[in-house]
């Protein structure tokens, strides 16, 4: 470690961490020039004998959004794991750059940050500011960003999907309520509307009013794994709820890893990146494991009330990858079935042909759902107004 990073009187140490901080920025962390200097100033008071201790200052002063953190992980891993990586990488920032990335299995975000710049001019401060996507785009490259997979996304493509996920409206299904209102044709006579019209007619009941059953969208429970195998999708599908079911009147939205998390509260927040942000600082578990069952158990015990009679529709977003007990998830779900009108799963994995429920907890929510859709790209998202409006009907 000590030969790789150098020391505060080469100035090696603050070189290579400047360096590793434009790799974050390429990545899509939020680093700024203050947090490059934070984490200099942090490294100096940790020393660089031990990487475990270097790691945990760096990632925190340099990571401030849950969904950033394995991302740094990895890199510090790849970054600071022998002086021949720092140094082709740092190489990527010269004009001479002729680096390749390794052909390893990294996350994209990751991969983009190894990845050689193509051109670098004089205003090279310009590489290091945050990417502005430009609103015109080819009719090829809208095309595939509707059909991209969410998980192969880079950092630049998964911000602008983000954004156009934003503006997909999902109608939810509209049923019968309990209460009337006043319309031309009915089943009901409204005799009030109808005597406070007769004295404007000299007495004479001229116009008969009615009452109909007003329609009325059903209630809406979300349920979002947050677990690691879900993590380009939860922040994605999150954004995407909280602006296509804005205004909808009964909405509670939960996130599920190694326990249940309440979110509705952040929902209730009017701008997406800020609920994004509180979402993130509710969830502890992020990027965890999977235990549903428990997770259902805690949304009985503490939350039953949230369901309104038999007319809530659930929305569980997850891949099925459950660690939990199948006994459990067994018990929770049936009861979850009892209490509402559909449950519908949500599965990214339904992106691979010939995709079958294999995994224990997987076949557990197949046997239950009453319908399973898919949600791995744009195109499936704009869809997901019509899939749930069959699965309904049938």
């Amino acid at each position: 470690m000590a030969s790789q990073l150098g020391d505060s009187r080469t100035g090696k140490l603050a070189g290579n961490i400047t360096g590793f901080g434009r790799a974050l920025r390429r990545a899509g962390v939020n680093v700024d020039s203050a947090r490059i200097a934070l984490a200099t100033d942090a490294a100096l008071e940790v020393g660089v004998h031990r990487k475990f201790d270097l790691g945990a200052a760096l990632e925190a002063v340099m990571v401030s959004r849950e969904q950033d953190r394995l991302v740094f992980r990895e890199l510090f891993e790849i970054y600071f794991r022998d002086p021949d990586i720092a140094g082709k990488l740092l190489s990527q920032m010269l004009p001479s750059a002729e680096g390749k990335a390794e052909p390893v299995k990294r996350r994209p975000r990751v991969r983009d940050a190894l990845a050689p710049q193509k051109s670098f001019g004089k205003n090279q401060a310009q590489t290091d500011k945050e990417i502005d996507l430009d609103a015109a785009m080819t009719a090829s490259d809208f095309r595939r960003l509707q059909h991209a997979d969410f998980n192969g996304l880079g950092a630049a493509e998964y911000r602008l999907v983000e954004k156009l996920a934003r503006d997909i409206r999902l109608a939810v299904p509209t049923v019968l309520s309990r209460r009337t209102q006043p319309a031309a044709r009915g089943n009901r006579m409204h005799w009030p509307g109808i005597m406070r019209h007769a004295p404007r007619t000299g007495g004479e009941l001229i116009e008969l009013r009615h009452l109909q059953r007003r329609r009325e969208p059903l209630p809406l429970l979300v349920l979002v794994d947050v677990s690691g195998s879900m993590e380009r999708y939860a922040r994605l599908l999150l954004a995407f709820l909280h602006t296509a079911t804005r205004g909808h009147r009964r909405r509670d939205v939960f996130a599920f890893g190694t326990h249940l998390t309440d979110l509705t509260p952040a929902f209730r927040i009017s701008d997406s990146d800020a609920m994004l942000a509180a979402a993130s600082a509710a969830i502890s578990d992020f990027a965890g494991g999977t235990r549903l069952g428990e997770s259902l158990s805690t949304l009985r015990i503490h939350h039953a009330r949230r369901l309104v009679g038999r007319r809530t529709l659930v929305l569980l977003i997850s891949d099925g990858l459950d660690t939990g007990e199948p006994e459990v998830l067994t018990r929770e779900l049936g009861w979850l079935k009892r209490h509402t009108r559909r449950l519908l799963w949500l599965n990214p994995l339904l992106r691979f042909d010939g995709y079958e429920p294999l995994a224990r907890g997987a076949a557990v929510l197949h046997r239950h759902v009453d319908g399973m859709l898919a949600v791995h790209n744009l195109e499936k998202l704009g869809d997901l107004a019509g899939s749930l409006a069959k699965v309904l009907r049938a």
